[in-house]
């Protein structure tokens, strides 16, 4: 594991912590797509929308989840390159621990406060009964879905990029194969769609924590060996925050603009369910390459070695700016016929055709400052990747999108985004330039 990270080349390590993650986010995105596709095979745009209003509540759970996941992971890959082995061990059996904990506590808050938090959401009379359905099968799935995140992030720390996305893609692949069957062949409609999702998910749990118990040899998912001091829980927590926040404002993001558009009707929320759906290609892509990179980075960081942490990010921004610019061409091209995959309602295909255009169209700013968060978050920055994940689709976001609305009404709802994404890389550059990394 040493030589991956401290002797193999940039190149080579690069892709070999980075290619498994990308693998695994594009079969979770076919899942995605299969998932709307399906849904959206109802040809019913009441209950596509009421899943789309739910579907915020588990890009909410991953937040969650990315709290010990990625916090941990940066804290053990930072101790790994410090060689303190036996610290990076404790800090992945809290770590596991933890995240079971709170997703209980998520689970009883959600029951009980189901109501409250639909409305939030920007369930409608029309939807309500839909966007319900999907709600109250995600709650009891809350443990498993925020568990899965801490295995799936910490496995990378010790080069075990394979095992992990052997273990998402047999979940994803079993999601893909339930979901027919429960949205159709059992009738369960939006319930299904958030079945399948769930028991895929447990799925995936028992397969990780697997290969952590028997393939790892650094880390533990032992109850005993998980007492860590309370400088390297704040560290946990400091990073782990910032990093959910990232998914946390991507939830805030969607039911900000679900609410917007329900003004305009059903099929505009629809439209930008799928259209988020189909864009998703290339924010997948890129989040997995940047945060495959993340262990690398930090162990550099963490070893003090200058050059190959510098030379690491310079690699990971030229991948991640190239693989984006092509994407959004493919994307803008192709915008009308994708929807029309999913949905052959004529309103839904216009305004999903214009949706997809404006939210491609700032995919090399929203990478790059991708690069930045989970650069600082790698160094234990907490300070500047918490006002990244916070801004781009948090305070700069809602700031943005109830200006343009005022100003645009329904254009400026679906621009508001890309606006987004431009302020938040000009605060990405100002933040590199006071927060650039020492290395004494």
């Amino acid at each position: 594991m040493d030589k991956l990270f401290e002797h193999t080349s940039i190149k080579k390590a690069y892709f070999t912590l980075a290619l498994p993650v990308v693998l695994s986010m594009t079969v979770t995105l076919i899942y995605n797509m299969v998932d709307t596709f399906f849904v959206a095979k109802t040809q019913n745009p009441d209950l596509v929308a009421g899943v789309s209003q739910g579907a915020p509540i588990f890009t909410l759970m991953i937040a969650l989840g990315d709290i010990f996941g990625l916090g941990g992971s940066s804290v053990i890959s930072r101790l790994f390159g410090e060689h303190r082995d036996k610290t990076g061990r404790y800090v992945s059996g809290y770590c596991f621990y933890a995240s079971i904990i709170c997703g209980i506590i998520v689970t009883i808050l959600m029951v009980a406060f189901q109501t409250p938090f639909l409305h939030l959401l920007g369930a409608s009379p029309n939807t309500w009964k839909y966007a319900r359905e999907y709600y109250l099968v995600m709650a009891w799935g809350a443990p498993f879905v925020i568990f899965g995140l801490t295995p799936t992030n910490i496995l990378r720390t010790e080069g075990l990029a394979v095992q992990s996305m052997i273990a998402s893609m047999t979940g994803t692949g079993i999601n893909i194969i339930l979901n027919p069957i429960f949205i159709f062949t059992c009738g369960w409609g939006a319930a299904g769609s958030a079945l399948a999702t769930v028991t895929s998910t447990v799925i995936g749990d028992v397969i990780m924590i697997y290969y952590t118990r028997y393939k790892s040899k650094k880390l533990t998912t032992s109850i005993k060996e998980t007492k860590i001091s309370r400088h390297l829980q704040w560290e946990i927590y400091a990073i782990g925050i910032p990093a959910s926040i990232t998914n946390l404002m991507a939830t805030f993001a969607t039911a900000l603009t679900n609410r917007y558009l329900i003004t305009y009707g059903a099929s505009s929320v629809a439209a930008m369910g799928i259209a988020l759906k189909i864009s998703m290609v290339t924010n997948m892509i890129v989040v997995g390459l940047a945060f495959g990179a993340q262990p690398l980075i930090g162990y550099t960081y963490g070893a003090k070695d200058r050059k190959r942490f510098n030379a690491t990010v310079r690699f990971d921004i030229m991948v991640i700016a190239s693989l984006a610019i092509a994407m959004t061409i493919l994307l803008i091209i192709f915008a009308p016929f994708l929807i029309r995959l999913f949905m052959k309602d004529p309103t839904v295909i216009r305004e999903g055709t214009g949706m997809i255009r404006w939210l491609s169209s700032s995919a090399v700013l929203s990478g790059i400052i991708l690069v930045f968060t989970t650069m600082f978050q790698s160094m234990g920055k907490a300070v500047p990747a918490f006002w990244l994940s916070f801004c781009r689709q948090g305070l700069i976001f809602a700031l943005v999108i109830i200006l343009m609305n005022s100003l645009f009404g329904y254009h400026g709802i679906i621009a508001a985004q890309p606006v987004a994404d431009l302020l938040t890389f000009i605060l990405s550059i100002i933040l590199y330039r006071i927060y650039q990394p020492k290395f004494e």
